[in-house]
């Protein structure tokens, strides 16, 4: 019995690793972080960026692994914590769109011309809200 919890704990962990090796390499392939960092004027520290972007990864799951740990700040950590996660998987969602232009397509074939920044602005809204509603 105690070999195969060691074979389980390998296949696990190299499942997880796998999983990781392609999300990092997902947002590396995007550019997600040098694109954001442009565009939020801190081209300087994008290093510090992708450094903070892995440090997250890193420790989102020691968290979901460890749960016996005590994270320490309690739920204002949570509230800090679940907003920077909702920044995170909104630009990536827009990376997503941005690379396979979604956007685009979608409003020439809808042939829509005025109020472009006012519809991606509802979308957004609109998963912001969606979300809030699920996680409440």
């Amino acid at each position: 019995m105690q070999q195969m919890d060691v074979l389980m704990a390998i296949t696990g962990f190299a499942g997880g690793a796998a999983t990781a090796a392609a999300s990092f390499a997902l947002i590396g392939s995007l550019g997600i972080i040098p694109r954001m960092a442009g565009k939020t004027s801190m081209a300087s520290a994008w290093t510090a960026l992708e450094n903070a972007v892995i440090f997250g990864g890193i420790s989102g799951t020691v968290a979901a692994l460890f749960e016996q740990i005590p994270l320490g700040p309690g739920k204002p950590f949570l509230a800090v914590y679940g907003l920077a996660s909702g920044i995170f998987t909104g630009c990536l969602a827009a990376a997503i769109a941005e690379v396979l232009n979604v956007f685009p397509v979608l409003f020439r074939r809808l042939k829509i011309k005025r109020g472009l920044t006012i519809l991606v602005t509802a979308f957004a809204l609109g998963k912001a809200v969606g979300a809030f509603y699920y996680f409440s």
